[in-house]
């Protein structure tokens, strides 16, 4: 999954913590690569009780991973896809996977 807001890959990462961080935007899960994190404008939700940007969303939940308050993800967004850049669809796994494939197997669309 890209940085929701440059786009940037994951590469494998050296030993350790991870510096990408996990945030819910639009309550979806999202992925802030390094540089992104020093944004301070990332427009990611907030937890209603305590205001912390520290979000997961899974299985139809949204949970705060400071106070711990939990509650239900709106059903339009739930199923945990990010809008395409220039494009009107959510793509799911498949369609990443089935990108790549063609991409390294050289077919075209």
């Amino acid at each position: 999954m890209p940085c929701f807001s440059c786009g940037a890959r994951q590469t494998d990462p050296v030993r350790g913590v991870s510096p990408w961080k996990r945030g819910v935007r639009r309550e979806t899960q999202v992925l802030i690569c390094p540089d992104c994190q020093r944004a301070h404008d990332l427009d990611l939700d907030t937890c209603a009780a305590c205001g912390s940007v520290a979000l997961i969303c899974r299985l139809g939940e949204v949970e705060c991973r400071s106070c711990g308050a939990v509650r239900p993800a709106s059903a339009g967004n739930a199923a945990g896809s990010a809008a395409v850049p220039g494009g009107s669809g959510t793509p799911g796994l498949a369609d990443e996977v089935q990108a790549a494939l063609e991409r390294v197997l050289g077919r075209t669309r």
